[in-house]
């Protein structure tokens, strides 16, 4: 097992694009991948699949790791690998529909985006229909159609008492994991803003600074750093819905 001096080192080679630095990574961190892949197992997705997007996602976790993170990449790559995952289930979702809806949903998808950026909240149906030309019922099946439903009453696997446990029994009340992997993913939001963005997080919510004092060291308005500031957060907000 690599230490943690030689997993850095391979990184920074890795990040350099040497490839045999990319393979050993992945190969050391094999066990790692598998366990976040079992993990979405049952999804109508084959396993060696799934271990292909997995490793997408941890290739994609040592192209964007940062040593100032001051964590183990390990803990760093587990929501690039889980994220990467479950952004392959939702966009290929179980559901099989025609390819038509399917591109009707993805520009659905971008519509509303766009509008939250521009209006601070989500746009109703009616609305969305509008834009396309369809009915209300016709965008909600589009809206639906690359959801991957289950039950939270349906049996899982397990072994021996547990084997006919369902969903709903096994939903942790406290989830420790998904809460680190929403905030390593935060990071990574945060760290491909655009330079004024940036700046305008982290002096709000990291070193506690006010609008005010925000607009000084800009040169703005408190007015405008306002504006932007709701702007910046409901971009966050959709890139982590979309991202979990």
């Amino acid at each position: 097992m690599l230490d943690f001096a030689e997993t850095l080192q391979l990184i920074e080679k890795a990040q350099s694009n040497d490839e045999a630095a990319k393979d050993k990574l992945v190969n050391e961190n094999y066990p790692l991948i598998k366990s976040i892949v079992k993990r979405y197992k049952n999804k109508g997705v084959e396993y060696e699949d799934l271990y292909q997007i997995g490793s997408l996602g941890f290739l994609k976790a040592i192209q964007n790791f940062d040593k100032s993170f001051n964590v183990k990449f390990s803990t760093y790559a587990v929501p690039m690998i889980a994220g990467e995952i479950k952004r392959y289930l939702r966009d290929n979702g179980i559901i099989k529909v025609s390819r038509s809806v399917k591109q009707l949903s993805v520009q659905i998808n971008k519509f509303i985006e766009e509008y939250i950026s521009l209006n601070y909240k989500s746009p109703e149906i009616s609305v969305i229909a509008e834009h396309f030309n369809i009915t209300t019922q016709e965008a909600v099946y589009a809206m639906e159609s690359s959801l991957s439903p289950l039950s939270l009453y349906s049996q899982v696997g397990g072994e021996g008492e547990d084997s006919t446990q369902m969903l709903i029994e096994k939903i942790p009340d406290d989830k420790p994991i998904d809460k680190q992997m929403d905030y390593f993913l935060l990071l990574n939001i945060i760290k491909e803003l655009p330079s004024r963005d940036k700046k305008i997080i982290i002096l709000r919510y990291f070193r506690d600074k006010t609008q005010r004092e925000i607009a000084d060291i800009l040169g703005v308005s408190q007015v405008q750093v306002s504006r932007l500031e709701s702007k910046i957060l409901n971009q966050i907000k959709i890139k982590m819905v979309d991202a979990n």
